[in-house]
């Protein structure tokens, strides 16, 4: 009896040693990263804060760092926030000096007469092992480990009073989800200040120390109820509320906020926001810095579910035979892949992005830091620079087999996706149809080294190789740059770069950081820039990029170039309404094919679709604005040539002319089919 006796006061030592097991686990994850303090495990030290992230209409959208915490006064909260955490921890805080003695002694008669073992660690012992978690290591669950601990409250008792104590375990509880302190968890489970938490509210939070993840109130509401429920039963026990006041409390429904109090989730956004802020200079380690962003919450739920669903909808086409996402294994990710940019092409705001189809399982961001070739997407660049250059849209090139020698030997023969050339068309109808050979014959004439500069002027900022197939898109580029690159279609010929941050203000209120105000570039002639957006109009309306108009409603004005890359690895659609530029691109992180007889037409323009169509459904979207000093005529589609009485009513349309180049100076124009030819380049 004697020996069974002295075991169970060993095992009663040992559970003391390692008390509030439940909270050891979880309390470890919101613990400061800090370096070695030997014998001063006793302090208070500042817990590290997050930085938040606010969507242009001040909602917010994420934070950064590495556990998110903001930290508050004592003095800001309802009395019963605090006391409610008091009755459900450590009911003696108040008359005990760091170890509560009466606790231990219950906990060894627990253990002794083999009932319901009770905790013992005091609010105080977790503040030290949560506070210094290299000196007090609460997985140890050794003696000694327990009794440093016990000096170590002990000392912080005398060096601070009850009230800072209880303000630091406030601040440095682990409530799950990475959410560190009362002020996060009031922020996504309630959706509010925690100055502002009610009393069931409170006691809910209350109930989350004992095990974050089995009280969650967002995805165990019973649970966290019943326990909430016991906590405000122990309030009124303990004399810090009515009786009525806790029935009343009971009564009242659990209720958090969706999406864990943010406007929309934005994970690709927030990342590329710390990589702005990181490379302006801003000093985010400190953290608590407020964090205003150009994000659009309407635009970016529109963005996240249209690529979701695009991407869904290819892997149910018959026949997909690649691995799927599967949210049930989210370790797997050779599946496929997406990015959205969507940008004001006025500022170069980004209003939405999103770089892949799921942050947890893949959190690489594809808008920002991939690099991959655009495809048939390039030629409104190409086609630029012709018009640019005097080359006029109704000009005559045949779509023709081509032979290229390039100065290392090779000889680089291009075709179109369906081998077929379609002999003599204007160039409005070879990028209406995206016809590879007149694209690329348009870049040998103007040369590919002036089709490089524009690009870059225009704000792509990766290399264009100087090579014929640069103009069909074989040169990589990162999309955010390249999307925004398209603005200066949709504004008449300016350049803008893309601003992902406005300001940023420290904790005080001070800014620490202001965006630059945005400066457009003139790189093209306004009646260039309205005459290519005007031929990407007709490949939205009759082209390529047809599906992207089939889904827009007719009263948004849009216009846009699909792209789809050799072997259909990539596939895009950039596309544009007059307040908005957006981006689509779709494909493997590998390199590997698609699928057979995909394109960007077929795959990523029904993206951009659903996108523009759910954004502006209820919204206006303007016009695009007119082009200055444009000469028009009504021309023969067929032909290239001005129409007359002959000319067939499905081949009539209105052809826009740089002034200088206009129908009367086409009529003489030298660019024609005899003196092209086929184009063999040696």
């Amino acid at each position: 009896m004697r020996t069974g006796r002295r075991l169970a006061l060993v095992g009663a030592m040992m559970f003391v040693a390692g008390s509030a097991r439940a909270q050891q686990s979880e309390s470890i994850a919101c613990a400061p990263r800090l370096g070695p303090t030997p014998g001063e495990a006793w302090q208070i030290v500042p817990l590290p804060q997050s930085s938040l992230v606010f969507a242009r209409d001040g909602s917010l959208i994420g934070e950064i760092g590495t556990d998110w915490r903001t930290s508050i006064a004592l003095s800001t909260l309802p009395k019963y926030v605090p006391e409610a955490f008091i009755a459900v921890e450590d009911k003696r805080f108040y008359e005990h000096n760091g170890v509560d003695l009466v606790g231990i002694a219950g906990a060894l008669k627990d253990v002794v007469t083999e009932g319901d073992v009770r905790g013992a660690s005091t609010i105080t012992q977790l503040v030290v092992g949560n506070m210094h978690p290299n000196l007090i290591n609460r997985r140890d669950r050794s003696i000694s480990r327990k009794l440093h601990e016990q000096a170590a409250a002990r000392e912080m008792e005398k060096h601070y009073n009850k009230a800072q104590i209880l303000e630091a375990f406030l601040n440095s509880i682990n409530f799950g989800h990475r959410w560190c302190g009362i002020e996060e968890a009031a922020r996504h489970y309630f959706g509010k200040d925690a100055s502002q938490l009610t009393l069931p509210e409170a006691a809910s939070l209350a109930a989350l120390p004992k095990s974050p993840a089995g009280y969650d109130p967002a995805r165990h509401p019973d649970r966290n109820k019943d326990r909430r429920d016991l906590i405000l039963g122990l309030m009124a026990d303990q004399g810090y509320i009515t009786r009525q006041a806790a029935d009343q409390a009971r009564a009242t429904p659990l209720v958090t906020v969706p999406d864990a109090g943010f406007s929309v989730r934005a994970p690709y956004f927030v990342d590329a926001v710390e990589e702005a802020a990181r490379a302006a200079g801003v000093p985010l380690a400190s953290g608590g810095l407020r964090i205003y962003t150009t994000d659009n919450p309407a635009l970016q739920r529109d963005a996240e579910r249209a690529l979701a669903d695009g991407a869904a909808k290819v892997e149910a086409r018959p026949g997909y035979k690649h691995p799927k996402f599967d949210p049930a294994h989210p370790t797997r990710t050779n599946y496929l892949q997406g990015m959205v940019v969507a940008v004001d092409p006025y500022t170069g705001d980004v209003e939405a992005l999103v770089g892949g189809r799921d942050y947890a399982a893949s959190p690489y961001d594809r808008a920002v830091n991939a690099q991959r070739q655009p495809g048939s997407s390039f030629k409104p660049f190409v086609y630029a620079k012709a018009l640019e250059d005097g080359i006029t849209a109704n000009t005559i090139v045949p779509d023709t087999a081509l032979s290229i020698t390039l100065p290392n030997g090779d000889v680089y023969e291009p075709k179109d996706d369906d081998g077929k050339f379609l002999g003599a068309m204007t160039i409005r109808e070879a990028l209406v149809h995206s016809r590879n050979s007149v694209a690329i014959q348009l870049g040998q004439m103007i040369g590919m080294d002036s089709v490089a500069a524009l690009a870059h002027r225009m704000g792509i900022e990766t290399p264009i190789a100087v090579v014929p197939s640069s103009a069909i898109g074989a040169s990589v580029v990162r999309p955010l740059d390249f999307v925004t690159a398209y603005s200066a279609f949709a504004n008449n010929g300016l350049a803008v770069t893309p601003r992902l941050v406005t300001h940023i203000d420290d904790r005080y209120g001070r800014t620490v950081y202001a965006a630059p105000d945005s400066t457009p570039v003139r790189v093209l002639d306004p009646a260039v820039a309205y005459i290519v957006r005007d031929m990407m109009k007709d490949v939205t309306e009759r082209g390529t990029g047809r599906v992207a108009r089939q889904m827009v409603p007719d009263n948004i004005p849009i216009a846009g170039k699909t792209g789809t890359t050799n072997d259909n690895v990539d596939v895009w659609f950039v596309g544009m309404t007059p307040r908005l530029v957006a981006g689509v691109w779709l494909g493997f992180d590998q390199n590997e094919p698609i699928a057979l007889g995909v394109a960007g037409g077929s795959l990523a323009a029904p993206v951009w679709g659903e996108l523009i169509s759910d954004y502006y459904a209820g919204r206006s979207a303007g016009q695009f604005p007119p082009a200055p000093d444009l000469v028009f005529a009504d021309y023969n589609r067929a032909t290239g040539q001005p129409a007359d009485d002959l000319t067939p009513p499905d081949d009539l349309y209105t052809e826009f002319f740089v002034p200088g180049t206009g129908p009367t100076a086409t009529r003489d124009d030298p660019w024609k089919v005899p003196q092209w030819g086929a184009l063999l380049i040696h």
